[in-house]
């Protein structure tokens, strides 16, 4: 689902931030941007996220703003310093007007060293502003889906109650198939064999009996009320589940010889679908 969390900490190079950003995936697709200093922990901190999340498209920005206070950490490469100024004097000795500060020796590549940072510190920082907005995203995520829940509780009512609506239909349209079978045998000028009628009906009644297609759309509904109730991802089950809904559906409407029969299975499609959606953002 969709959702935006961040976080921020300080590390040994400076201050590091955390943003996050997630849109509806199938699956889990990371897309993270490091700076260069903290590159080598990108497998690391997709392991990280990875671990805790499971679908979505995921944004991780990640940004270090240096520490004032490193610059008391500078070294000076002082023997090389030396060379410098030796061959500085050496050069002053064959062009007497040539003039070297100290300062152009600061500015030469390799004079000013930065003093290393503990790798393990920056990592241990780095997992910490990640770790703090993943609680954040996460918790953002749940509340989300409280709400998202509540729709899908809503949609599986207006299921069963089409479901009930065919249930209680059923006797009346297998009276109605009967009556029509009747009407069809008596326009037959010939006489009709004993027992044709029942025959025929029974024929008729087992090609359009939707009572197991019922009966599994009452267990599905009683199966999803399940797993939203878990505390855990779902997404994927209730994927599944959408998919066993919409095949009983068009089963019923298949088998349907009723105009009541046939618009419930077109209702029963629309309510699926809108459920489905809702699932595409359900961790």
């Amino acid at each position: 689902m969709t959702a935006y969390a961040s976080a921020e900490t300080t590390g040994p190079a400076g201050t590091l931030s955390c943003e996050l950003r997630t849109v509806n995936h199938r699956y889990l697709e990371l897309s993270p941007r490091l700076p260069d200093e903290l590159r080598g922990f990108e497998s690391l901190l997709r392991e990280r996220i990875a671990a805790k999340l499971s679908r979505g498209k995921l944004d991780i920005t990640v940004r270090l703003r240096g520490n004032d206070a490193r610059s008391d950490s500078l070294n000076i490469n002082e023997a090389l310093v030396s060379k410098l100024a030796e061959l500085a004097l050496s050069m002053r000795t064959r062009f007497p007007q040539m003039r070297v500060e100290l300062t152009d020796l600061l500015r030469f590549p390799g004079v000013m060293q930065q003093a290393e940072i503990d790798p393990e510190a920056q990592q241990a920082a780095l997992f910490e502003v990640l770790d703090r907005a993943l609680d954040a995203l996460t918790a953002t995520r749940e509340r989300e889906g409280e709400k998202l829940g509540e729709i899908l509780r809503d949609k599986l009512d207006g299921i069963e109650r089409v479901v009930a609506d065919v249930r209680s239909w059923m006797p009346e349209i297998r009276a109605a198939l009967r009556t029509r079978l009747e009407g069809r045998l008596a326009d037959i000028k010939q006489p009709i064999e004993p027992g044709r009628l029942e025959q025929e009906l029974v024929m008729q009644i087992t090609r359009t009996d939707v009572d197991e297609e019922l009966d599994r759309l009452s267990t599905h509904i009683g199966e999803t009320r399940r797993v939203l109730g878990l505390k855990e991802p779902v997404g994927r089950r209730l994927d599944f589940l959408m998919q066993e809904f919409n095949r009983e559906a068009n089963t019923l409407g298949s088998k349907s010889v009723d105009t009541r029969s046939t618009n419930a299975a077109v209702e029963l499609k629309v309510l699926i679908e809108q459920m489905r959606e809702q699932v595409q953002n359900i961790e």
